[in-house]
């Protein structure tokens, strides 16, 4: 009832006109057709694929190096561990304040080091150009989402038998074949789930570019669930807020149903 209700409800006015004091009337897929013809509505979903896809490679990439890191004995490593999960429990908004911070035009920590190193003369305007500015969402989306990949690629590493790489360094194996051959297949399964979860946590989310960027600068960082947020809501229009919303069910369903199948083929194997 909890899940179903706002569900049914969110289809009905993606299929009405409704608004703000204004119960409105069934229109069909009017709300739907008037987001697709909407430039920044397709800027939007552009920069939603843009930024999921990326996110996801990176924080696959580092988590992964992560894991296997803290899957060996070193010193200092509880500690390691321990500081990891610091970006994964700090309050999504908190962080995101932190983070337009050091990116701020006047007061950012990162032009003050980039310039006195010498590696620019001019301050980047991190948050004031579109392109930087999703960059840098994506990049702030990393650093909080790497600890997830990271805690759950080491939990599969552990279930993994030592002896199997063994045996594969008997054989001759390098550390590359041992992780392509041995470590890679008995992975797959683990990284396919937390790929799954990190998409759709990402393709929906909010709070990060609310906060750091707003949506701006002219509409050019815009996601789907930021730019149904401004219509739905901060202008009234909740049909077509409604609408713009839901075109992310048929992207996240195909994905889903896309890992049960490859997961039942891993099964089958």
């Amino acid at each position: 009832m909890f899940i179903a209700y706002p569900f049914v409800m969110g289809v009905w006015l993606a299929l009405s006109s409704t608004s703000v004091g204004n119960p409105g009337q069934f229109v069909g897929l009017k709300n739907f057709v008037k987001a697709w013809n909407d430039s920044i509505f397709r800027t939007a979903f552009w920069n939603t694929c843009w930024y999921t896809g990326w996110a996801t490679i990176f924080k696959l990439s580092l988590g992964m190096w992560l894991a296997i890191l803290l899957n060996r004995n070193f010193r200092g490593k509880r500690l390691v561990r321990a500081s990891m999960l610091l970006p994964f429990i700090i309050p999504t908004v908190l962080s995101t304040f932190a983070w337009r911070w050091m990116f701020d035009p006047t007061f950012s920590v990162l032009n003050w080091l980039l310039y006195r190193g010498g590696f620019i003369v001019n301050k980047l305007p991190f948050l004031s150009d579109g392109t930087y500015g999703l960059w840098c969402a994506i990049a702030v989306n990393t650093w909080r989402g790497m600890p997830f990949f990271a805690i759950s690629l080491l939990a599969g590493l552990q279930t993994i038998n030592p002896d199997l790489h063994e045996a594969a360094s008997l054989d001759g194996a390098n550390a590359w074949h041992r992780f392509w051959h041995v470590t890679w297949p008995l992975l797959k399964p683990v990284t396919l789930v937390v790929v799954v979860f990190s998409i759709i946590q990402t393709f929906s989310d909010f709070q990060l570019i609310y906060v750091l960027t707003g949506g701006g600068p002219a509409n050019s960082t815009h996601l789907i669930a930021t730019y149904a947020y401004q219509i739905g809501v901060a202008t009234g229009l909740l049909g077509e807020g409604a609408a713009i919303s839901l075109f992310m069910l048929p992207v996240l369903f195909v994905v889903v149903w896309l890992q049960l199948r490859y997961l039942r083929r891993l099964e089958g194997a």
